[in-house]
């Protein structure tokens, strides 16, 4: 352990998150470092951070967290009427047709069951930064089963592909979306495109630092370069995909491709969700309870083609009770490969964002840091009721 220090106010009834959060950083190197941010009812409860690395207004890659953008545009667009969940994705985009895929629907797309998760020798770094290079190259792709039969994560794409319908069917991005009506209207510091002028912000994403029993896990169980799980992360273009260098690439930063190109704080992300799951600052939930209904509802489940884990994934969200006993049933999000989660829980007003600067062992939704810190927030959120 090192002697990482805890910085950051919790409110009362909260001092057991602060215990639980300098256990999690207590385990890390000096130079990574982690934020956790919680809002309940609107009301910023936790601000945490620690490590030499971070502070509470560092920047940081936020990788797969970022669907949960891309989720909350799609769901106010289906809200109002501007996309229908049960449409073809190939009746906004003709060319996604190609090789069988024309009766995709976008319910089906959002629920990861599209069969597009990569392509034949994969992308180069620089297409991955830009989504409608990704998108392109997709639309004429075979699958890599048949649509809508099964789900697989889609990890690297998804943002590509439901950006695209949106563009098509709004002539509008997400990113335009995103800015104009949740970023900006909430000033939120987590960004899709991060301006040039917050730069010296961002902290580099540091790669893992695994044990030798852990580095020895790794090596017993490789990944096939013909996988799913290759072609869905890249890991089979010649080079393979770099997570760090994937963040650490200012062209992702500017062009923030949707499915894990975000930047922001824990604050930032928190405060998204804190839109999601009741009033802030006077302003309605961004989502009506119907809708909320929908996207948390779980549409895929089983065992995943992609990862080979069993799994659920709503609409663009991914549903975090089963992950998470203490969450209820509407609790909503999604986590990132260094170890990052975040959520709304709308039936207790809770909102979570935890965000690291050092890919863990076993990150994403695996992450052990959240089942020490989860619990201890919806215990003392409990305690507050």
């Amino acid at each position: 352990m090192s002697d990482v220090r805890v910085h950051g106010t919790v409110e009362s009834g909260f001092e057991a998150v602060r215990e639980e959060f300098a256990t999690v950083v207590a385990n890390e190197a000096r130079d990574g470092g982690a934020q956790l941010a919680v809002h309940h009812h609107g009301r910023l409860v936790v601000d945490l951070w620690g490590g030499d690395g971070v502070d509470g207004d560092s920047l940081l890659g936020l990788y797969s967290s970022s669907k949960g953008a891309m989720a909350l545009v799609a769901a106010l667009l289906v809200q109002e009427g501007a996309l229908d969940l049960d449409r073809e994705v190939s009746s906004w985009w003709p060319e996604f047709a190609a090789e069988g895929k024309g009766r995709l629907t976008l319910r089906q797309l959002l629920a990861h069951r599209s069969g597009v998760i990569g392509v034949d020798g994969g992308f180069r770094l620089d297409e991955l930064a830009d989504d409608r290079v990704v998108a392109a190259r997709l639309a004429g792709q075979r699958p890599f089963w048949e649509p809508g039969t099964a789900h697989g994560y889609h990890a690297l794409v998804i943002g590509a592909l439901v950006g695209e319908v949106v563009l098509r069917a709004t002539g509008r991005t997400i990113r335009e979306t995103f800015e104009e009506r949740v970023r900006a209207p909430y000033a939120l510091d987590y960004y899709l495109g991060l301006p040039e002028e917050l730069e010296p912000r961002f902290r580099t994403a540091l790669p893992m630092l695994p044990t030798p029993a852990e580095q020895a896990l790794l090596a017993e169980n490789p990944i096939a370069p013909d996988s799913l799980m290759a072609i869905a992360f890249n890991l089979h273009a010649d080079p393979p995909f770099d997570g760090c260098a994937y963040a650490n690439s200012r062209t992702v930063r500017a062009l923030a491709p949707l499915s894990g190109g975000g930047i922001g704080s824990a604050r930032g992300l928190s405060r998204m969700y804190a839109a999601i799951a009741g009033e802030l600052d006077g302003h309605a939930p961004l989502l009506k309870p119907d809708t909320l209904a929908e996207v948390a509802r779980i549409h895929s489940s089983g065992t995943d083609l992609v990862t080979g884990e069993k799994n659920a994934f709503g609409l663009g969200f991914v549903p975090l009770a089963t992950r998470y006993p203490a969450l209820t049933r509407a609790a909503v999000g999604h986590s990132g490969a260094p170890g990052s989660q975040a959520f709304a829980d709308p039936a207790t007003g809770l909102a979570y964002s935890y965000t690291r600067r050092r890919f863990a062992f076993g990150g994403g939704p695996g992450a052990a840091e959240n089942d020490r810190l989860i619990p201890a927030v919806a215990a003392a959120v409990g305690s507050q009721s």
